[in-house]
């Protein structure tokens, strides 16, 4: 079954020279994971976002607002996509992506279509 592996951190854990290192260093983090997950034979794709002042939203009646709909503390910065036998098992990988200080996954299956 497919899982999405939703990563929401608060983007400012990444400004500054301090945010500078952390960002090569969560980054560094995820490329090994990435080697994990395709070492293991999992079928799984994944990216980062780009910061959440370049996203628009497009409301039910048409009209576009630019940046994210929800007003939260933490942003949407990436994902993974898995493919793996149960919800504990997504689970299982969530627990090791890195995350920057108050990151947290949420892990939601896609719905079995596709």
């Amino acid at each position: 079954m497919k899982y999405m592996l939703l990563i929401y951190e608060t983007e400012a854990n990444y400004a500054g020279e301090a945010g500078e290192k952390l960002l090569a260093d969560i980054i560094a983090q995820h490329m090994k994971l990435g080697a994990e997950l395709a070492a293991s034979g999992i079928d799984w794709s994944g990216s980062e976002l780009a910061p959440t002042f370049t996203a628009a939203t497009v409301g039910g009646n048409g009209v576009v607002h630019d940046g994210p709909f929800a007003e939260t503390h933490e942003q949407l910065g990436g994902y993974y996509m898995v493919d793996v036998p149960d919800r504990e098992a997504a689970i299982a990988w969530a627990r090791k992506i890195p995350l920057s200080p108050g990151g947290k996954v949420e892990v939601r299956p896609t719905g079995g279509h596709g």
